[in-house]
């Protein structure tokens, strides 16, 4: 199975185990939309149940908000995150406040997939990773897959959960393959219980990631440890809330920190992963400064040339690996 059929199979399961799921979104029948992850949905549930909409990421967004606290689990689609700031009213004012506001009594049962696209000069405003922006929000769980099974997995999680939750996966990792084990009657599925994963083990650094970034830095340790060095990845998997414990345990082993993100620096995800890190007791631990690799400060260019540079890549991950190693940064 591929991370794309993973996603596919989630919606199936949900869609046929319990009869409140629903999806709605703008091109949800259409492969240049979302690909191989909702392949005939709209024919086998009916198109009652898989809702293509009209241009407005606002009305949808709400209208599922609006349902899911009437007893629906509305999944919403956004094919391009950059289109899904149409909604942030009804996500971060509605979706995110709700249980707050009613001292717990009501919360939306609302999942909000976002995906994002990148690279094949689409540009500045196809190309962004917006995940920051709502990890940010209290309120909001914000998942970000990065293996096969998770795509799968995490997705049902997110739509069996009480809460609203950012479901985000990104195109760059659909054909990734994967084994893995079928949906059966002793399957669980709890979000709550979701905790970061060393998808590696090592001794030498440690590499902390999430989404594509996370397989970035799997695909570097692999090849390191060729010529010796010995890598502990980890993958957040939810980056709201954060938990940083697996990643001090694992600095306070290694003494070396490097953090891969698709988003920007400033106020990032690197960002606020390293502050914690030297907030803890395993900056007594650190053998030399963390590097974090983000993209530049800049919007995405359309040019594929610039594109080349301006996303991290296996030569810039392995290159801070060097570094840190080395002690030399």
């Amino acid at each position: 199975m591929n991370y794309g059929t993973a996603i596919l199979e989630g919606f199936k399961y949900l869609l046929s185990n319990y009869p409140e799921t629903f999806v709605i979104g703008q091109g949800l029948w259409s492969p240049w939309y979302v690909g191989n992850t909702m392949s005939d949905l709209d024919k086998i549930f009916g198109k009652s149940r898989v809702i293509d909409t009209p241009v407005s990421e606002s009305a949808c967004t709400s209208a599922a908000i609006g349902a899911s606290l009437c007893g629906m689990r509305p999944i919403v689609v956004h094919p391009r995150m950059d289109f899904m700031l149409y909604a942030v009213d009804g996500i971060v004012n509605q979706a995110a406040k709700w249980n707050h506001m009613t001292g717990g009594q009501d919360s939306p049962k609302v999942t909000i997939r976002s995906i994002v696209n990148r690279g094949g000069q689409q540009g500045a405003q196809h190309s962004q990773s917006l995940h920051a922006w709502f990890a940010h929000i209290p309120g909001l769980r914000v998942v970000m897959p990065s293996t096969v099974q998770d795509a799968r997995d995490l997705l049902i999680a997110s739509v069996l959960s009480n809460e609203p939750v950012i479901y985000i996966d990104d195109r760059w990792l659909y054909s990734n393959e994967e084994t893995i084990p079928p949906i059966n009657k002793d399957t669980k599925f709890n979000l709550s219980l979701v905790k970061p994963n060393i998808t590696k083990k090592g001794n030498d650094i440690t590499l902390v990631g999430n989404s594509f970034s996370h397989f970035l830095l799997n695909r570097a340790a692999e090849d390191l440890s060729e010529i010796g060095y010995s890598c502990e990845v980890i993958d957040l998997r939810i980056i709201n809330p954060l938990d940083e414990s697996l990643i001090i345990e694992s600095v306070s082993k290694t003494g070396r920190l490097l953090v891969v993100d698709g988003g920007w620096a400033n106020c990032g995800l690197a960002s606020e992963i390293i502050a914690r890190i030297c907030l803890s007791d395993a900056r007594e631990k650190l053998k030399c400064n963390p590097i974090r690799i983000t993209l530049p400060d800049a919007p995405a260019p359309c040019s594929k040339v610039l594109e080349e540079i301006y996303y991290p890549d296996l030569n810039k991950v392995k290159e801070a690996i060097f570094l840190l190693i080395k002690n030399i940064n």
